[in-house]
């Protein structure tokens, strides 16, 4: 068995390396590309699958086009577009055991893989911080609708941009992969020109993101924890508490996981350049951060149960009849409950796995504090439920 000091050593003379463009490496055996072809064709399929459903309830239930959607959506169609270029230029690649469509085919890969993968990365950001925006309410009065999100989107698709362009124009490069197989950022530049990039790179693009998902979730963790709290007298005041949690955690876990080894691998490589890593050890990396293209999905969407009843009535053939319900709830509650779901609309019905549960404690709260401003007139004459405010 191979030890790990075969995969990672340190290098100090220089060898003429194979030409990726060319045919495969010597030092690969066939089997590794074959068993990498059948691991993308399987992430691809699932990813495409998944993230392609979510755009199609997404345009068939007009219901479900909320402004907190709209960045939930703009994650599976960036996860698409991720598997579509990236997944299958990789099957196609490992399939032939190098990268047989050339150079200028390699700096479009290249670029359309980390220009989409950043803008999925950074769509979790701000759906993080729209989650703290509505729940926490940082503005106070200042609700979110469709111009907010409207805005999200264009931040997330020019700020991509203009981190993942300038290796096409010289600062720094796209090439080939250690593997040979995928094109990507030049890590192993020994240019201290070329190294600024990556360092910047790395900060817009890792550590901004996942600290404002840190920073807003453990916002919205403490005002849950605040207002359960101060409803401890309630039965189930700690489930919602525990419920967020949870979800919270799998997250950051999952963000973690799918862009942490490629943050360290850049990082590495740029700080180490004369390190050897072994082509396979070199392709795990981009390998995770393409399954995040598949585990987004479930975790964001597919865990909700609306979602799933809605995607089950769809292919039902029930669209009319469910958008048709979900329009009359509001019609025959009343002025009173209308005005209450109407404020809270933008709470999305894909996205709300987590506000929700907050939603129902702050509802509480906010309606216990007009009890005591309203002094002795007695108990509300209309009590509106848990689960007509917040449907989900």
């Amino acid at each position: 068995m191979e030890s790990f000091g075969s995969f990672v050593t340190e290098s100090t003379d220089i060898t003429t390396p194979d030409d990726p463009f060319s045919g495969p490496l010597k030092s690969v055996a066939p089997w590794n590309y074959t068993f990498l072809a059948c691991l993308m064709f399987i992430v691809t399929s699932l990813s495409l699958t998944e993230n392609f459903t979510v755009m199609l309830v997404t345009f068939r239930l007009k219901h479900v086009r909320k402004p907190l959607n709209y960045i939930i959506v703009n994650l599976s169609v960036a996860d698409f577009l991720v598997s579509l270029t990236g997944g299958t230029i990789s099957f196609l690649t490992n399939a032939r055991g190098y990268f047989f469509l050339g150079v200028w085919a390699c700096v479009l890969e290249g670029f359309a893989v980390t220009f989409f993968g950043i803008v999925a990365l950074w769509s979790l950001a701000i759906l993080a911080f729209e989650r703290y925006f509505v729940i926490c309410r940082p503005l106070k009065n200042v609700q979110m609708g469709g111009k907010h999100a409207a805005m999200g989107l264009v931040f997330v698709w020019t700020f991509s941009f203009i981190w993942t362009i300038p290796p096409v124009l010289g600062w720094n490069s796209y090439t080939v992969s250690k593997i040979g197989t995928t094109c990507e950022p030049n890590w192993y530049s020994t240019d201290y020109y070329d190294h600024t990039y990556i360092i910047t790179f790395f900060i817009t693009c890792f550590i901004l993101p996942l600290g404002v998902i840190i920073i807003t979730y453990g916002k919205l963790m403490q005002k849950l924890r605040k207002v359960s709290n101060t409803h401890g007298r309630l039965g189930n005041a700690r489930k919602p508490d525990r419920e967020v949690a949870r979800m919270v955690i799998v997250m950051i876990v999952a963000f973690m996981v799918g862009w942490t080894p490629y943050a360290a691998f850049s990082i590495t490589v740029t700080a180490c350049p004369t390190i050897h890593i072994d082509p396979r050890l070199g392709s795990i990396p981009a390998f995770f951060s393409k399954t995040a293209a598949v585990y987004n999905p479930i975790i964001y969407v597919f865990m909700n149960k609306q979602f799933r009843k809605c995607l089950i009535q769809m292919f039902k053939g029930n669209v009319t009849n469910l958008d048709s319900t979900n329009l009359n709830q509001t019609s025959d509650k009343g002025a009173i409950t209308a005005t209450a779901e109407s404020h809270l609309e933008e709470m999305s019905t894909i996205a709300a796995r987590v506000p929700m549960s907050m939603c129902n404690m702050e509802k509480r709260e906010d309606d216990e504090e007009e009890s005591e401003q309203s002094g002795n007139e007695g108990p509300k004459q209309l009590s509106l439920s848990d689960s007509r405010v917040c449907p989900l």
